[in-house]
Order: C-alpha cells, then structure tokens, then sequence
C-alpha cells in the first residue's frame, strides 16, 4: 500500500458495492458510537487526539466495537497518512518495506500511522521489529486486540504504547447505529424505502451482542429480504429469518432473564442436569451475557455445592475463564460442563447458611472488641495492657488445638458451621467432632 493513498475514510463508504458495514463506517468522531469512557468530553483517548498527542497505542476490545474505524478517524483528523496491517496476512518483510518507506516519508515532513490488525498474533521478533521505528517517532503504532495486552504484546513494545481498552456497545448504542443506517440514503438504505418495526431492531441489536459489524449486516440481509418480497416493514420475524435462527422470547431485563435463571438455578440445586442444561441454553441462544450466566453459575458453586464438594468452585472459575477466553459458541460447553458437574455434585448450603447467621449477629449483638489472649502487642505498652496473654500457639500443644475460645465473650459457644453428611462435609464433620473431644479433654 502506498503511503500517499487518498483518505482512509473515503473511498470505502462511497461505494455502493460495499457491505452496509463498510458504507457506514463512521468517518468522524461525532459519527462514532460508544467508548463514552474513552471518548467523551474530557475523557482521556479525546484529549489525546485532540492535542495530536504522537503516543503510540493499543486498543484492546471484542469484535464489532470499532478499533479500525477509531484508528481511520485518528489518522484522517491528525492528517497522518494511514496504512493497515493484518497480523494473519503480514511479515517481516512487508513490515520492514513499510517502515522504509515511512522514514523516507517523514524526511517530507509527512505523518504515518500504522494500524495492525490482531497484532496479538504477530510473534515476538515481528512485533521487535516495530521498536526502534516507535522510538524515533518514524511511526504512530496503533494496534488492536481482542486478547489480553499484558500477555500477548511483548513488555518492551506495550511500555511504548497506552492501552485502551474498548467495551463492547450498548444495545442502544447499536440501535442508534441501525436507525442512522436505515435513514441515511447516500451510504445506508434509506433510499431503499424499507422501514423497521422498533421491535425488529432490538431484536438484531440483542444478538449482535454489542458488536456493531454483527447488527448492520444482519440489517441489510434482512433489507434484501424484504425488498425481494416487495415488503416495505421488517419484521421481527424476518430478522430471525435474515439471522438464521429462532429468536426466542428472552427479556434481558424483565420476568424472562429472572425466571429462567432462576430455573436454571433451582434445577442445579434439585441435581437435575438435563434440565439445568436446557435452562442454560435458553438463555445463551436467546442472546444472554454469558459472563452473566458464568457469574451465577460461579455462585451456585459456593451457595448450594459449598464445601460438599469444594473442587466445585474450581471448576466454575475454570469455566468461566474459558468463556472469556474463548468466547461465544465455544465457551458455552465450558458453562455447560460446570452446570453438569455441580447438579450432579453433592449439595450442601452449610457454609451460606453459616454465614448468614455470622451477619445477623454481626447486625444485631454488640460488637465487642477484640479479646486481649487473640491481640497481638508489638510494644511494650501493649504488653503491659495484657495484649496476647493467654495466647496459646496451637503447633505446640498436644493435637494442635489448644484449650483457648476464639469468639467474643457474649458468643462463646456459639456454633455457626454445621456440616452436612454430603460428600466432604462428612469428613468435616467428623474433625470437627475430634477437636471437640480434644478440647474436652484438655478441660478435664
């Protein structure tokens, strides 16, 4: 790609040949959906284009939030020439024929920036390769990323460049996008004279799932679609017809989401796992933040498995680090290995139920300070006001329990834990009952 290409922006947008996606890519900041905490009056990655700041960066989003098109605008707005990269597609060789021809540009006084799509996937020698190019200023790096900056940019490259980190879009956000798409008749479909049901574009808006690229297509197939049959309304219906799948009735804030949660969570705690996997996947194909499902799932573990089967908790944490890491469709089987394991798991909710009883206390006794034996007197103030005496170190008395209460004088005996007889808590149950024995002798 030459440096002096015309502006990165233009002639994409221009064409009608062009996927609604590309004709509708914003052209300038005020056109740019989402990143208010980005991008909002005063807010950091503002300020930084708007002062022409040189600092090279990292944006770091899911798909569909805009990280090429945000680079496009920088470049277009700071008048830097504009050249695009893809990490799969490129190598060392183009790499070092860019920065040649870059540094032969900025002895014209002409700016660059480079954009490198999925820079994570370029190893570590290409990603050396931009460093002394980012030192002199030779070139703006801006980079995009869906991974993890921390582990996939080598150190010295990431310290040369600010991260952004770029959340994925509103349902809103992506229905402003659609409506703006369906009116604008030189680059969208308004000359089309196809019109959208409200409910038709929340429809498309809930399964882009915040990824902007995802709606505006799924927008313009079903555009296509109606125009073929000689409707001029979309509907719902012909939204799930354009998206090939069955829009199923979900509510992400109404009875729906809470009731099928909430069927999902009681099959869990009834051991049933056929129906605990039915309930999960209503909710993902409906369109359900799955790192919402993972977070319940998460606490299903520790409310109503607890310590019958602490591994749980493992494994749901694993689960939910394989949906981030992984994504949709892929992580859903990680969501739907954990919510198996933990229906057919043993169940016990001592631990919640301990707990609960702690804050009650907490809430209604009085809170008693400290017992002197359990303070730690590190002057020798404290150690004339009694603090640690009558401490008694567990490791150097006979079964490694000493005769010594640990609670508040008011709460002495007082028993929260009470183990249950499912899976390890058995075994729970039964030290519990030898340190009793243990401390019964010891008062003998």
């Amino acid at each position: 790609m030459s440096l002096f290409d015309p502006s990165p922006l233009a002639a994409p947008a221009s064409s009608r040949r062009a996927p609604l996606a590309e004709r509708m890519r914003p052209r300038t900041l005020e056109e740019y959906a989402g990143q208010r905490h980005l991008l909002g009056e005063g807010k950091p990655l503002r300020l930084s284009i708007e002062n022409d700041d040189p600092t090279s960066m990292i944006f770091w989003g899911p798909p569909g939030t805009g990280k090429t098109t945000l680079a496009k605008i920088i470049a277009a707005r700071t008048q830097a020439s504009f050249i695009e990269f893809s990490a799969v597609l490129s190598g060392i060789k183009e790499i070092k024929q860019v920065m040649v021809e870059a540094e032969k540009a900025a002895q014209f006084g002409s700016r660059t920036i480079l954009f490198v799509d999925e820079i994570h996937r370029f190893n570590k020698v290409q990603q050396d390769a931009f460093l002394p190019y980012v030192e002199r200023g030779t070139i703006r790096l801006i980079g995009a990323t869906t991974e993890n900056p921390s582990f996939e940019i080598n150190a010295a490259l990431l310290s040369r460049c600010r991260v952004y980190t770029l959340q994925a879009l509103s349902e809103e956000d992506v229905i402003a996008l659609l409506r703006r798409a369906l009116a604008d008749p030189d680059r969208g479909l308004g000359a089309s004279g196809v019109a959208a049901e409200d409910e038709t574009l929340a429809t498309i808006a809930a399964y882009a799932s915040g990824d902007a690229r995802t709606a505006l297509n799924a927008l313009e197939v079903a555009a296509q679609l109606a125009e073929g049959r000689g409707e001029s309304i979309m509907t719902k219906t012909l939204a799930a017809e354009a998206m090939q799948r069955r829009m199923l009735l979900y509510d992400k804030k109404g009875d729906q989401h809470y009731d099928i949660i909430s069927a999902l969570h009681k099959s869990v705690r009834n051991s049933d796992p056929d129906a605990a996997l039915y309930w999960l996947g209503r909710m993902l194909e409906a369109g359900e933040d799955p790192m919402y499902c993972a977070r319940r799932i998460v606490r299903m573990a520790v409310e109503d498995v607890g310590l019958a089967a602490p591994e749980a908790l493992n494994l749901c944490l694993s689960a939910r680090e394989a949906m981030h890491f992984l994504g949709s469709p892929e992580g859903d089987l990680a969501l739907a290995q954990a919510v198996v394991y933990l229906a057919l798991a043993p169940k016990s909710n001592a631990v919640y139920t301990a707990y609960g009883a702690v804050l009650e206390d907490i809430h209604k006794a009085v809170a008693e300070p400290v017992p002197l034996h359990l303070r730690n007197a590190p002057t020798r103030l404290m150690k004339e006001l009694d603090y640690g005496s009558g401490y008694k170190y567990a490791h150097d008395v006979e079964g490694k329990v000493a005769d010594m209460e640990c609670l508040p004088k008011s709460l002495q005996g007082r028993r929260y834990y009470q183990p249950t007889d499912q899976g390890r808590e058995r075994q729970m149950a039964q030290r519990m009952d030898e340190i009793s024995r243990i401390k019964q002798s010891k008062k003998e």
